[in-house]
């Protein structure tokens, strides 16, 4: 499937949000410069996500590139993508408060919570012409060391941000990943009445 003005579309006609259609995970990013204007918009997006407890346990580290905090990203990214992910003028890692603010009980929702903020993340950069890709693959030590993360902290992952770039732009290797369609598993295999019942819908 081609890549037309850096986004991958829907393969299928359902009436879902444009937005939601339009966001996708690149690995090849343009050199085009974020501006502060537009990261704030994405971090404000981030910021009203729902959380239990109104507790907001998300904590994101940005990083431009050139600077000391995208290089401490860097470091902790296994090889395999950072050969990409250097395409990227912007690097994210995502943290989450584990304990409640207010009584320091164990908070079970926090990784929850703060995909939900990453999600919102992704959905306004996409709004804004920009995309975002999730990394796994973080050294969740090296992070921890490079920041001095405290422990009630758990280590989310790392997000490059930027506009896409061509596919041409990586190496051979990476290239047709960038270039393969979107798919999703069909509703049935996750919207369910009883355990593994599908539901009709």
């Amino acid at each position: 499937m081609a890549i037309d003005e850096g986004v991958k579309p829907v393969p299928v006609e359902d009436e879902i949000l444009a937005v939601i259609r339009q966001r996708w995970s690149p690995m090849s990013f343009s050199d085009q410069p974020v501006s502060d204007a537009d990261l704030a918009k994405v971090f404000t997006a981030a910021g009203w996500a729902a959380s239990c407890y109104n507790e907001q346990p998300w904590r994101f580290l940005v990083g431009r590139q050139g600077d000391a905090t995208y290089e401490k990203i860097m470091d902790a990214l296994v090889e395999f993508n950072q050969v990409w992910a250097k395409t990227a003028p912007v690097l994210i890692l995502s943290a989450s408060k584990m304990v409640f603010s207010t009584n320091g009980y164990p908070n079970p929702l926090g990784l929850h919570d703060t995909g939900g903020a990453s999600a919102n993340m992704s959905l306004q950069a996409a709004a804004l012409g920009l995309q975002t890709r999730g990394i796994s693959d973080v050294d969740q030590a090296r992070a921890r060391r490079n920041f001095a993360i405290p422990d009630e902290f758990a280590i989310c992952a790392a997000w490059a941000l930027g506009y896409p770039g061509g596919p041409d732009a990586l190496p051979m290797i990476y290239r047709e990943m960038e270039k393969a369609a979107r798919t999703r598993k069909p509703l049935r295999e996750f919207v369910f009445t009883a355990w593994e019942r599908a539901a009709e819908i």
